[in-house]
Formats: structure tokens, sequence, C-alpha cells
């Protein structure tokens, strides 16, 4: 299973705002620099955390983003089936363009289902919290390099 860019990028936001203080506010720019990726998408990306009621947006002068929500009750693997945008690993999985022929008598698929369920079941395992749980070592990467 592979994630798209937008979950990465959504996970990435979380554990840079995550490692932040509490109440500290960051920019799109500021995130954007550190990850060395494009500021349009993490801004779509910031928009949608922002709808899911993850992340709090402060508009005007001095506004930012911060986290909304407590990093321990940002379930991973919700967030990875809300940000995705389908779970076709294979073409059967998609009932309006699966044209395989092997499809009425396949066992394959059945058992890709069931690593598909088992590895969204690793992360139903895991909050936020426990890929911040290194703060230190993340604020040296993070927040005190030269950008």
């Amino acid at each position: 299973m592979r994630l798209t860019m937008y979950t990465d990028f959504s996970l990435r936001v979380l554990i840079y705002l995550g490692a932040k203080e509490p109440g500290e506010l960051s920019t799109v720019q500021e995130i954007s620099d550190t990850y060395n990726i494009s500021k349009n998408h993490l801004t779509k990306v910031v928009h949608e955390l922002g709808k899911m009621g993850l992340i709090e947006t402060i508009r005007g002068r001095g506004g930012g983003i911060r986290m909304k929500v407590e990093p321990k009750d940002i379930n991973v693997g919700k967030l990875v089936r809300r940000t995705e945008d389908d779970f076709h690993l294979v073409e059967c999985f998609n009932s309006e363009s699966n044209s395989c022929i092997l499809s009425p008598v396949c066992r394959l698929k059945g058992a890709l289902h069931e690593a598909l369920n088992a590895y969204l079941a690793v992360l139903d395992n895991y909050t936020v919290a426990d890929f911040i749980i290194n703060k230190d070592e993340l604020k040296a990467i993070l927040f005190d390099h030269p950008l």
C-alpha cells in the first residue's frame, strides 16, 4: 500500500504542529520551507485539516496555524481513511471499473483485502502523539536549522 502525497503531507503537518509548544503558531510557508514541499499543495492540505477540525487557522497579521485537537486524540488510521482517495489496490476493488475476468472466482482479491484491513488496523493503533514522543529530536530537525 502506498499513501498519496496528500496523506503524507497531512501527517507531516500534524507532526510539525504537534512538535510545537501548545498554542504556538506556524505558517504554511514555514512548514513548506522546512519540508521543502510545494506551498500550493500544502495550502490545500492545511485547508482540509482545518475543515476536519484538527487544526485551527488564525487569519490576519500575526496569524498562522496551530493544533486544535490534542495529538493523542488524532487516530492515524482514521486520518488515513479520510485523506486517501481510494483503497483500490487492484482493479477488482473498484466495482465500477473492474473488467478482470478472474473476479468471479479470484482468491487473490480476498488476500489483498485482508492485507489492506491489516494495514489499516495497524494504523488504528497509533495517534499523532505516538509520532511526536521524541519532541526534542524533532525540534532539532524541524526548528533548529537554517532555512
